[in-house]
């Protein structure tokens, strides 16, 4: 198979958020057949759902990888794993780390454990501004601009911790 463009989405609220989110991309740079071409940079927003928890450090990476969908989403979440990340159905709620498939090249999945692109991409701030920071031409699958998405989109309650 030959390479595809992925964008994964970075977050953590809990042990240090900065720390795991930079340990994550770390890790995510040593996957076997991936490879790291942009991440953006680290950002802070206030927590999706509940409002009882800390405010959010938010990612997004590039890679370039040969993992097929399925088998990059079980590294994913082993890594989510190794950072003590447990999963209780809980949505939104605080995490150690999250690591969200956002985009498979120009695939579109709907599989039981697999969306892409992922179902929340067009709604969330700390996805879009992070991602227009290394992919501002963007185009989803389908033909959404990326630019267009962002239109409209309030980015108040985003802030980038470096550059």
């Amino acid at each position: 198979m030959s390479p595809v463009t992925v964008y994964i989405g970075l977050g953590s609220n809990l042990d240090d958020p900065v720390n795991q989110v930079e340990l994550a991309l770390d890790e995510l740079a040593q996957l076997a057949n991936c490879r790291i071409t942009a991440h953006s940079s680290l950002y802070r927003t206030a927590p999706m759902g509940p409002q009882d928890q800390p405010d959010y450090i938010n990612a997004v990476v590039a890679i370039e990888t040969s993992l097929e969908p399925v088998v990059l989403l079980d590294a994913l979440q082993e890594i989510e794993r190794q950072h003590g990340r447990e999963r209780k159905g809980e949505q939104w709620g605080p995490r150690t780390l999250d690591l969200d498939l956002l985009l498979y090249g120009e695939q579109i999945l709907d599989l039981p454990r697999l969306q892409v692109p992922h179902p929340g991409i067009k709604e969330r701030s700390f996805v879009l501004i992070p991602l227009h920071e290394i992919a501002p031409q963007l185009v989803l699958p389908g033909g959404e601009r990326l630019e267009q998405l962002l239109q409209g989109k309030e980015s108040g309650e985003i802030y980038r911790l470096n550059g």
